[in-house]
């Protein structure tokens, strides 16, 4: 384990852990929890994920969509309201799904970017959430949608913009 200053998490999730949602509140007598999930992975919320909420790791032994976007979900041995309601709040962590044609935001921030030339066009500092496509922003400026991404190998992301994208800031 290991201290992260710098992202806001809590000291005692250990290193490599994605967080993947927030426990909002209690729901219902039976133990339920309503969460929102900040992962788009369907199986992040199937019976026998793990789950890691900074101090337990809790296991789902149900989930229900809980339109527009949360979920209802009843972990194993949070059996009324009274100890779901003493999990409200917390931030629900998980490990990194093994997935060799995703993009992960992980992986991504801090890689360098070149275009298809191999030329560099700046570090990606962070990537933005955006209804067309998300979008990388590298340190010069430049905003890159991710459909552009032709490669994510060992730190350095090849991208196949369109001619003029890159000039815009030059």
């Amino acid at each position: 384990m290991s201290t992260s200053p710098t992202d806001g998490r809590p000291e005692t999730v250990p290193e490599g852990l994605l967080q993947v949602g927030r426990i909002t509140r209690a729901h219902g007598i039976r133990g339920g929890v309503t969460v929102v999930f900040s992962s788009d992975r369907p199986e992040r919320t199937n019976a026998g994920t793990r789950l890691f909420d900074g101090k337990n790791w809790l296991v789902i032994a149900s989930s229900r969509r809980q339109p527009p976007n949360k979920w209802v979900v009843f972990f194993e041995g949070i059996d009324d309201r009274n100890r779901a309601e003493t999990f409200g709040g917390k931030a629900l962590y998980a490990e990194p799904l093994d997935d060799p044609e995703a993009l992960w935001v992980h992986q991504l921030i801090g890689a360098m970017v070149v275009d298809a030339q191999g030329l560099e066009r700046g570090r990606c500092v962070a990537v933005i959430d955006n209804p067309a496509n998300d979008l990388l922003e590298l340190d010069t400026g430049h905003l890159v949608p991710v459909t552009f991404v032709r490669d994510n190998t060992d730190g350095v992301i090849t991208v196949d913009a369109p001619d003029g994208l890159f000039d815009l800031l030059d």
